[in-house]
């Protein structure tokens, strides 16, 4: 198809297009003809009629009123016909792969002029492997999370076998074994020298995406479910089922939660009875709230046993149902509700020693727990890029919305709130590049605790002063503030996913408790 010639035009010519059969208009210095579509626009003709749009330059109303991302559109792409003669456009939307140049966009280490002891260029390559990645991401994975965010299908498949020709999918275990002998996005990393740093960088850029569903939908089940296999499996048990899931054709997911319990471990009914020969679990219960669970083919499943608390990994098979659960993200998660319905399981598949699955939970539970901060964190600062480019760009009493006090106090909260976060996150993140599994179990439970529930109620205050910020458009699922609307509505999933806010605090300081010296007084 033979691309369309663009003219140059002066703003006396646009001008001369003001009328109800003949209307142009100027945005950034692009000319549009968009007689034919006014009809269409979702304001009404009317507004585009008006004596300050028609044959005018539109911008500044433009952008008070819609996304960049709208011109971007083929549908609106196809409206312009030139350009303003001696005049270039100057507003660009997010460019893909690159970093953004807004105010605290960027987490220090990636912003222009500012230094930081983590990240380093040699040996582990942390920004040359965060520019591939954004790209990666930008291009494969944030296209197809926009879409299904909306219509609620899984992530497509596509994108999965994309993710995994670069390895993503083993990469977002963290570091380990399981990633010996393989090519990570090219090479650009080593396995031996994959570190908690470059996994947060993957965990953080795809949380830019802004589609929180999508985001837990895109295998999160994989990336709770698998670790325990990965450390308490039997060789053959990883031998068959982590290839399997790394590859993206049968994902797991963890099948911890009940109706009747969450944070309370100890209050399971999901039974596990062995058969008289002693070589099969007979598993029956039903487990709520499951990411992944939909469309998972293998379940980490916390069972009571006779010896206590057991974890079994149960292969969707006879008697295993799922069903979805409504809730206030996308179904493309694959929140489930599932049904155990005598399903009988090789003991061969007992994860860890029977009666130690309380162990084998709160091992897996530190990162588990990471990972969400990396994502709240890196939200968090998604939502401050929209509410400075918004009090830019908006007027209000004839001002830019910025230059009201209490906005910019908002701002502020917003602002020290996000980078409060990360640097704490960045602190725990260098203590587990340095410290054994056992060790982090020992020292990181309490401080990952804290930061968790710190992150999820400084993200939840946030989300409420975004809105705030954008009135109506934040609580609007399109436009302006879609961003806005969707996170204030989805946040409270960090908030409870891992363990609610309270019973991590409690942890936290029970950890500090039982740590104090004996000898120390006031």
């Amino acid at each position: 198809m033979a691309t369309k010639e663009l003219k140059t035009f002066t703003r006396e010519e646009v001008a001369q297009h003001n009328k109800d059969g003949d209307l142009w208009i100027v945005v950034d210095a692009k000319v549009y003809d968009i007689t034919r579509f006014k009809n269409l626009h979702p304001g009404g003709a009317s507004v585009l009629l008006d004596a300050e749009v028609a044959g005018q330059d539109a911008t500044e109303v433009f952008y008070g009123l819609h996304r960049h991302e709208v011109l971007e559109k083929p549908q609106y792409q196809r409206l312009q016909i030139g350009f303003i003669s001696n005049e270039k456009s100057v507003i660009q939307g997010r460019v893909v792969g690159e970093l953004s140049k807004v105010p605290y966009a960027e987490p220090t280490w990636l912003s222009t002029g500012y230094h930081s002891p983590y990240y380093t260029d040699v040996p582990e390559n942390h920004r040359a492997f965060q520019k591939v990645v954004r790209k990666f991401i930008d291009e494969v994975i944030t296209p197809d999370a926009r879409a299904r965010e909306e219509d609620g299908k899984p992530p497509s498949a596509s994108v999965i076998e994309a993710m995994a020709k670069v390895n993503f999918h083993a990469m977002r275990m963290g570091p380990g074994k399981h990633l010996k002998g393989l090519e990570l996005m090219g090479g650009i990393v080593k396995p031996e020298e994959f570190d908690y740093f470059h996994e947060m960088i993957i965990t953080q850029e795809f949380a830019r995406s802004g589609c929180r569903g999508y985001g837990d939908g895109l295998m999160a089940g994989s990336v709770i479910g698998l670790p325990p296999v990965l450390n308490f499996g039997s060789d053959e048990i990883k031998a068959k089922v982590v290839p399997e899931v790394l590859s993206g054709k049968k994902p797991i997911c963890l099948a911890i939660s009940e109706a009747f319990a969450g944070s309370d471990v100890s209050g399971l009914r999901t039974t596990a009875v062995k058969t008289e020969d002693g070589k099969h679990w007979i598993i029956n219960g039903t487990k709520k709230w499951i990411t992944n669970g939909t469309f998972a083919h293998y379940f980490t499943v916390g069972c009571k046993t006779e010896d206590g608390f057991t974890v079994i990994l149960v292969e969707r098979s006879e008697g295993v149902e799922t069903k979805p659960i409504k809730t206030s993200y996308s179904p493309t998660a694959g929140t489930a509700f599932v049904t155990f319905d005598d399903v009988k399981v090789p003991v061969e598949n007992t994860l860890g020693a029977e009666g130690a699955g309380i162990f084998v939970m709160l091992s897996n539970f530190n990162h588990e727990r990471w990972v969400m901060i990396c994502s709240s964190a890196r939200s968090q600062r998604l939502i401050v890029e929209e509410c400075l480019k918004w009090t830019n760009q908006r007027n209000a009493f004839g001002k830019p919305l910025h230059s009201q006090a209490v906005i910019r106090s908002k701002l502020a909260a917003m602002i020290s709130r996000a980078e409060a976060v990360q640097s704490w996150l960045e602190n725990i993140t260098y203590q587990m590049n340095n410290m054994s599994y056992k060790e982090q179990a020992k020292y990181l439970a309490g401080p990952i605790g804290l930061l968790k529930m710190t992150s999820t109620k400084y993200a939840q205050l946030t989300a409420t002063d975004a809105v705030q910020v954008f009135g109506g458009r934040g609580i609007t699922r399109s436009g302006m503030g879609q961003h806005i609307e969707h996170y204030h509505r989805t946040v409270p999933f960090d908030a409870i996913l891992g363990g609610a806010e309270d019973v991590l605090g409690d942890l936290g300081v029970r950890q500090a408790i039982r740590q104090m010296p004996k000898n120390i007084k006031l």
